[in-house]
C-alpha cells in the first residue's frame, strides 16, 4: 500500500465522521499496489446511509475534510450503500482487490 500512516488515518477518520458508524473504507487501484505507479487515491466507501441526499452531503463533506487534511489531490470515490440498484464492474474490482483500511 502506498499511503502514509497519516494519510490512512485521515481517510478513515473522515469516512467515519461523514458517513457514520458501520462505514467501511477500501483502497484499491494503483495506491493499493506497492509495485505500480500512479498518484490518485481510489476509494470504495461502503456506507450505511440510504438517503441519496444524505449520501451526497456526506460525500462532499468527506472530500472537503480530505483536502483540508492532505491537501488537494486526485481522489476518486465510489460509494456503495444498502439498496443500491446498479453496481458497475469497477465495484467488483474494488471489493476483490481493495485493501480494507
Amino acid at each position: 500500500m502506498r499511503l502514509s500512516e497519516h494519510e490512512k488515518e485521515s481517510l478513515k477518520q473522515a469516512a467515519l465522521a461523514c458517513f457514520g458508524h458501520g462505514t467501511r473504507l477500501r483502497l484499491f487501484g494503483s495506491r493499493a499496489d506497492e509495485h505500480r505507479k500512479g498518484g490518485d487515491i481510489d476509494l470504495l466507501i461502503e456506507s450505511p446511509l440510504t438517503n441519496p441526499a444524505d449520501i451526497a452531503k456526506a460525500h462532499t463533506r468527506f472530500l472537503s475534510q480530505i483536502y483540508n487534511r492532505l491537501g488537494e489531490q486526485k481522489v476518486d470515490v465510489l460509494i456503495d450503500y444498502p439498496g443500491r440498484l446498479s453496481h458497475p464492474p469497477i465495484f467488483q474490482v474494488a471489493l476483490q482487490e481493495g485493501i480494507l483500511l
